[in-house]
Parts: structure tokens; C-alpha cells; sequence
């Protein structure tokens, strides 16, 4: 609670004072936090503003007032109305938290601009990266499996549950948000008798779905690439930039390190998902006790690592915002910065109908297993 409430504090003073400042042959330009998502607004992108003010100011703060919400009502051990809902909902925002990733993109930003003008850092940049690691910390500190026994106890488990057997073949399954374990109808649906999760043996569909969305993000991929993310306009020449002609100028300034962060957030996590979730989805119905861990370990890495492409994304918001000294020094947005942001949130849902427990289902025999087995048996071969 205590880390809850310095991180709300902490976002508060970076979304009240200055951000960035920068000074060009005498001009001078100040922006605030929320003006990284507004400027794009009045650039025709919507869609990314939304997107940048919602994953780094409105979704952290909905978590860390939910988090207040039920901490208060667990001290009192008296839990508050709706809590059960709240609870719920922390898991399903965690993802599309990405201060953290921000702070790159911000960092990236300076860099860039370093040599071009005079850059000045102000309070509100300090505060947000104390926001960001307090708010790291609080989702850290936060115990997930204490929380729910606070709040609705510990429901034994099923009668007839047996350790060391699949859940699968007896009906059961685990709760993804709470962790208890539920019977299923026969129909193999159900609802969580703690959270009121929605339950499924299998998430329905859910390779079907996978397949879509990967399709779907292969597809905005091209014009993320081949379209200029944003224009550099200095004393009236505009200068469109791609993705891959960002890395090319920041390896000719000699930020190599940097280029390296942008050519690993912005080509090789988005391809590499891809590819590793493509890979999954052909492999599923083939797996092993014997490769299942390690497939598993794959899914869990590619989930874990496709927030970090928003780097771009975030380095283009802070730009337009920050540039704006008319035909001096100005930058604008592209219309790849929608096209990669997504394939960013495609990929991240892609991974999310992704049902990693299709790994360790018992492949189906051979079918001239089968016939054999059948014939051996002098039953009737179906088909």
C-alpha cells in the first residue's frame, strides 16, 4: 500500500511539471508528459495518442488505485465492495503497463536529439522514473495468492482430485487469474467458485485465433517497414525516416549501443515472436513429455518480451511533441508508427489466445497405429 501510494504521488508530480526542453538557434520548446500523446492528436493519429496516454498514465493509474482499493479494505479486514472484480481485473492489466518501457523510448529520444540541440531535463522526467520503478516494486510486492485468501478464503479442492494425474482427464482445470482449482461441466466450461473467472478446458479456438492474429501482424509489418515512421523537416528539407533508417543514423552518430536497443526492440523481438509463435502453432500437436519444458519456456519469452517493441513508438510521441520549431527544426509522425504499434498489439494478443497447455496434451497415435490396434481387436475402423 505504501509503494502504491508513492507511485501515485510520484505520477502526479511528473504529469504536473515539465517533461523535456530543448533550444535551437534560439528557439525554444517545453512539453509536459501528457503532450507526448496530445501532439499526435493533432497530427491525425488517434489511435497512437490513445494508445501512449492509456499504457503509460491511465492503465497504471487504474491499477494503482485498484491496488489502494483493496489493500484498505484487507487492513481493515473488512474487504470494500467490488473488490472481487477488482482483483480480477490487476492481472489483466499488468501487460499493458509500459512506464518502463517508456523510460527507454524517453532516453532514446535524448539521444538522438543530443547533437542537434540543447536539451534540458525537467522534474516531471526524474519523477516518472521513479514512477516507473515504484510501480515495478508495487507489482512485485503485490502477493497474489495471499491477496485471494484474504479476500474469499481457500475452497478445498474438488472431491475426487487426485495429485500426480493431469487435471485434463479428470475434469479440472487451474484458475489462470487465482489459481484454484475448479471442476468443469462436461462440456468443459465453467466458472471459477473464487474469482468467477471464466474457465475452459482448452481456450476455445484458441490456435484458430493464434493463426488470425499472426496473419494479421505479418501483414502490418510491411508497411511499418517499408513506410517512414517520422519526417525530420531542418531549414525546409524534410527527411522521411523507416525503422531500419532510424538504426542506420543513430550507427552513423556513433550511438551504437542505442541503435543496437532500437534494431533488437523494433526488428528482432517483432520477428522473432512471430516466427516463435508460428513455430508453436505447427509444432503443438507434436509435442513431447520430453520437449514440452522447453517449448514452454519459449512461449513464456515471447510473451514476456513483446512490450518492449513500443520503444519506438514512445521515441516518435516524445519527437513530434518535443520538435517543434516550424521550418528550423520540426518532426512528424508517419504513417508507419500506427502500423507497428499494431503489430505490437497484435503480436501481444496473439500470445495471449495462445493456449500454452496444448504443449503437454497427449499427441493423438498414428493413424495406422490406430488401424492396427483395430484390426488386432477386430473392431470396426471408422472411416
Amino acid at each position: 500500500m505504501a509503494l502504491a501510494i508513492a507511485s501515485l504521488v510520484a505520477l502526479m508530480v511528473a504529469v504536473s511539471f515539465p517533461f523535456i526542453s530543448f533550444t535551437v538557434s534560439g528557439v525554444s520548446n517545453r512539453i509536459e508528459l501528457t503532450q507526448t500523446a496530445t501532439t499526435l492528436i493533432g497530427f491525425h493519429q488517434p489511435v497512437v495518442a490513445i494508445a501512449v496516454i492509456m499504457t503509460i498514465v491511465v492503465l497504471p493509474a487504474v491499477y494503482l488505485v485498484g491496488v489502494l482499493w483493496l489493500q484498505f479494505g484487507l487492513l481493515r479486514d473488512r474487504p470494500l465492495p467490488f473488490s472481487r472484480d477488482i482483483a480480477r481485473s490487476l492481472a489483466h492489466l499488468t501487460p499493458w503497463m509500459m512506464a518502463d518501457v517508456f523510460i527507454i523510448g524517453a532516453l532514446v529520444s535524448l539521444i538522438k536529439i543530443a547533437g542537434l540541440a540543447d536539451v534540458a531535463i525537467g522534474i516531471s522526467f526524474w519523477a516518472f522514473c521513479a514512477f516507473a520503478l515504484l510501480l515495478l516494486m508495487t507489482t512485485q510486492s503485490l502477493d497474489a495468492d495471499w491477496m485471494w485468501f484474504s479476500l474469499e478464503g481457500e475452497p478445498l479442492a474438488p472431491e475426487g482430485t487426485q495429485t500426480g494425474l493431469p487435471a485434463g482427464d479428470q475434469g479440472l482445470t487451474g484458475c489462470p487469474t487465482c489459481g484454484l482449482i475448479n471442476r468443469l461441466s462436461p462440456q468443459g466450461r465453467g466458472h471459477c467458485v473464487r474469482c468467477n473467472e471464466k474457465l475452459h478446458q482448452r481456450l476455445p479456438h484458441s490456435l484458430q485465433r493464434t493463426w488470425a492474429l499472426l496473419a494479421a501482424s505479418a501483414v502490418m509489418y510491411i508497411p511499418a517497414n517499408v513506410y517512414p515512421i517520422m519526417t525530420t523537416t531542418s531549414l525546409g528539407n524534410s527527411s522521411p525516416s523507416t525503422i531500419i533508417g532510424g538504426v542506420v543514423q543513430l550507427i552513423q552518430m556513433g550511438s551504437w549501443p542505442i541503435a543496437a536497443v532500437i534494431f533488437i526492440a523494433s526488428v528482432i523481438v517483432p520477428v522473432g515472436k512471430l516466427l516463435a509463435l508460428i513455430w508453436l502453432c505447427l509444432v503443438v500437436r507434436r509435442s513431447s513429455a520430453l520437449n514440452a519444458q522447453s517449448r514452454t519456456r519459449l512461449y513464456r519469452l515471447t510473451e514476456f518480451i513483446g512490450r518492449w517493441s513500443m520503444v519506438d513508438v514512445f521515441v516518435v510521441a516524445i519527437l513530434v511533441a518535443l520538435i517543434r520549431a516550424g521550418s528550423l527544426m520540426s518532426i512528424t509522425p508517419g504513417p508507419a508508427a500506427l502500423a507497428f504499434g499494431s503489430v505490437v498489439v497484435l503480436t501481444m494478443l496473439a500470445a495471449m489466445t495462445f493456449d500454452p497447455r496444448l504443449i503437454w496434451d497427449t499427441p493423438p497415435p498414428p493413424r495406422h497405429s490406430l488401424l492396427r490396434r483395430k484390426a488386432a481387436t477386430k473392431e470396426p475402423v471408422d472411416g
